[in-house]
Parts: C-alpha cells; structure tokens; sequence
C-alpha cells in the first residue's frame, strides 16, 4: 500500500535536489497549515517549463500513467496528471502538476518555505490556496476556502 506522505516526502526530495522550483498545494498544502481532510492525490503547482524535469523525476519514482492534458476555469488552470500503481495491492497514486498559467501567476509569485515533517518544503500561500479553490468552486473547495479564512486547524 502506498504511503501519501512517504510519497510526498520523495517527490520534494527529487525536486528540492533537481532545483526544480515548485510549490505544494491542493488537500496536502491544507495539511500543512493544519487543516485535515481525505485525499487521494499530490498537487504540486510549476512553472510550464520545469515539466518535462519534473515528470522526469515522477516517473524515476514510478509515476509513469500519463492521462492527456486537462484545462479548467477558462485556461486559468492547466493540469499534466501523472499515476503510480502500486506493485503489490494495485493501488493507484495521483500527482497532478498544475502549471503556472498567467491567470495564477500570483498564486506562485506568493508561495513559500517552511518546514514541515523535519524538511523544507515550498507551498502556496493561504491566499493563494483560497484563489485556486475559488477558480473551481466545488462543495469541498468551498468548505476548504471558509476553513482557510476562519484560519481552523
């Protein structure tokens, strides 16, 4: 069985040592400000031209099931998902990597580093995770957004 932390821990390991710039975000950067809920995958936010290294580094830790590009929210969000199956149960990993389109510039440009877990690790700002859930706007990114304003850990 695949460990979503253990995961995580890798994929930044692989980045941070590549000097692929990067910043975390979706459910797991939510966990990093205290803020706890399910989830099944990795987000991870790039710019356009770090992808073909950062797949590169995925795949070298077996995020080789590439599914086609996915756009959302008018262009604003542009998606290169990568999965891992796991060898032993067949369970099935997702990394997503958002791409740093001009719509959410400023989601990167007020990312930051902190220390989660012992280690390093470059994510979004709250603002910025709020921006990215407003974009989509679903039931769960609507509870995430009021937890993130309400500052609830």
């Amino acid at each position: 069985m695949l460990d979503l932390y253990e995961e995580l821990k890798a994929l930044i390991r692989k980045l941070d040592g590549a000097r692929v710039d990067y910043a975390l975000c979706g459910a797991l950067a939510l966990a990093v400000y205290g803020i706890l809920r399910a989830t099944v995958d990795m987000d991870v936010l790039i710019p356009a031209e770090s992808l073909g290294e950062a797949k590169s580094l995925a795949g070298g830790l077996g995020y080789k099931v590439e599914a086609d590009p996915m756009t959302f929210a008018g262009g604003a969000i542009e998606i290169r998902r990568l999965s891992k199956i796991d060898s032993e149960g067949g369970d099935l990993l997702t990394l997503d990597f958002l791409l740093v389109t001009p719509a959410i510039r400023h989601v990167w440009d007020t990312r930051h580093q902190l220390m989660w877990e012992g280690e390093s690790l470059w994510v979004v700002s709250r603002e910025g995770l709020i921006a990215l859930k407003s974009l989509r706007r679903s039931g769960q990114d609507l509870d995430d957004i009021k937890r993130l304003q309400e500052g609830v850990k």
